[in-house]
């Protein structure tokens, strides 16, 4: 079973970034997340990640057919 929740690390590692760049996503609100746990552990949702993701593909979508 996959977790429902993914640590930033893992986040970074699926999107090829830094944790630091991940971190700064995080605080932005472009993607959303939660703070759990005793220290305050930055989680992301698996499925805010993926609407993450292809709001980035839509995003370039468009940036691509205003160009043309």
């Amino acid at each position: 079973m996959q977790a429902r929740f993914l640590p930033l690390s893992d986040v970074a590692e699926i999107l090829n970034i830094s944790i630091s760049q991940a971190r700064a996503l995080v605080r932005s609100g472009e993607l959303p997340a939660i703070r759990v746990g005793g220290r305050g552990q930055w989680r992301v949702e698996n499925t805010e990640l993926e609407n993450y993701i292809q709001r980035m593909y839509r995003e370039v979508r468009d940036e691509v057919s205003q160009r043309d």
